[in-house]
């Protein structure tokens, strides 16, 4: 794991928990509780499943990457690497 994706996907997860709905469709889709996503924050999964739900739904990843000022291609490409899979 890279640490900068690591650091990117907290990040991102800032910028979820900003906005409720958001926040709550993030638990939704990844079934993590919000104890079970606290607690799992050093996992490689749980930061590849916050990356992987920004990506899934395209306004959200562009609004995120416009608010960390960064392209969304870099927090896709985060997402990749996180989850396993070549670039």
């Amino acid at each position: 794991m890279h640490d900068d994706d690591a650091a990117l996907a907290l990040q991102a997860l800032g910028w979820i928990l900003t906005d409720e709905p958001r926040a709550e469709r993030l638990l939704g889709l990844t079934g993590l509780a919000p104890s079970d996503l606290r607690s799992s924050l050093g996992e490689q999964a749980t930061l590849a499943a916050i990356l992987s739900f920004l990506t899934s739904h395209e306004n959200d990843l562009v609004a995120c990457a416009d608010a960390l000022q960064v392209p969304p291609a870099t927090l896709a490409a985060a997402a990749q690497r996180l989850e396993g899979m070549p670039i």
